[in-house]
């Protein structure tokens, strides 16, 4: 069976991973988060930065980690979009460099479709059709998915202007907490009351989703309070708000699409609350719901090594050399196509 690497670099982590039939044999991750945290955000010059320092440490610790070498690769996976453009170029010109030099075919890797691969590592094949709710810092999607590799990949409903991790990032601002805002406000929600405040839930009845009224009613709930916030119960209502909207919106598909699974990834996923309330809402409507565990969840170099070991598997062809970034791709399949996508 063929040994893929994986490099992913659409963000603030440099991952590395080493999959070899549906099987991680190996991983590393290095972030640069502490240094965009006195920005408040991530600063793309800063990330493109970091992954050029750590990209070659990172892919030589997950070899050491799988014990394997170069010679026993097969394939090279690079995500080429959406992400920051100067640091996805980094991880795409990497995974072309090491795919010329070692004469292997490249596969360039569209970043949302790693998510939702990242779970077969853990949980085994997909089945033949699920509905797959992608929720992370720059998306939140509901899909419909066939045969990852093979099929095209229909957009049920998008965000129609934040999307979840956004907003958390955005909240925790308002609150006075740090960067990155979904672990901080998970923190801070578990000593609060989430019936403290009835914050909206926008879009009802619908599969899209808006987080940017919802940051705005906490804004305007902060400006007409008076005295001490109470940070925990107004987290622990923002975060109510968000796990009962995605969790509602996803089995609400998987009913009217009749999926019997629920898929949920991305590095929201990864909150305490949007999983135990989808977890209790799919039992209570016979849906098993996958979630990778919380390290799966954020990006990582793992996840992409997942979709080049599905394509190869496949038998699909390689992506050009010539292939180029796509910022902004959108997700029709799991690869990016030289035209973009």
């Amino acid at each position: 069976m063929p040994l893929v690497l994986g490099i992913e670099t659409s963000c603030d982590e440099t991952g590395v991973g080493l999959v070899r039939d549906g099987v991680l044999l190996g991983d590393a991750l290095a972030s640069s988060m502490d240094e965009h945290a006195r920005f408040g955000g991530v600063v793309p010059e800063i990330a493109a930065r970091a992954h050029l320092h750590a990209l070659q440490p990172m892919v030589r610790a997950a070899l050491d980690r799988a014990g394997v070498g170069f010679g026993d690769l097969d394939a090279v996976a690079a995500t080429a979009g959406p992400g920051l453009a100067t640091a996805v170029q980094v991880g795409l010109a990497a995974g072309k460099a090491y795919a010329m030099s070692l004469g292997l075919p490249l596969y360039g890797v569209h970043h949302l479709a790693g998510h939702a691969a990242v779970d077969t590592l853990e949980h085994g094949p997909l089945p033949d059709r699920c509905v797959a709710l992608i929720v992370s810092g720059g998306h939140t999607s509901l899909l419909a998915l066939g045969d990852l590799a093979r099929d095209p990949i229909t957009h049920l409903g998008d965000t129609v202007d934040d999307a979840a991790g956004e907003a958390f990032d955005k909240v925790a601002r308002l609150l006075g907490l740090p960067y990155p805002g979904g672990p901080a406000i998970d923190r801070a929600a578990r000593d609060g009351d989430p019936a403290t405040i009835a914050f909206p839930r926008a879009m009802a009845g619908t599969y899209s989703f808006s987080f940017s009224g919802l940051k705005t009613a906490v804004a305007r709930w902060l400006e007409r309070h008076d005295g001490p916030v109470p940070v925990a119960d107004v987290a622990a209502s923002f975060q109510e708000a968000v796990a009962d909207t995605l969790s509602a919106k996803s089995v609400q598909a998987c009913r009217d699409h009749a999926s019997d699974t629920l898929l949920m990834v991305g590095g929201v996923a990864a909150n305490s609350r949007v999983r135990a309330l989808t977890a209790e809402r799919c039992a209570a409507a016979g849906i098993t719901l996958r979630v990778p565990r919380p390290s799966l969840c954020t990006d990582n170099g793992a996840m992409i090594a997942a979709v080049g070991d599905l394509v190869v598997r496949a038998g699909l062809p390689p992506s050009p050399l010539t292939l180029g970034i796509e910022p902004n791709a959108v997700l029709r399949s799991a690869l990016i196509s030289p035209e973009g996508r």
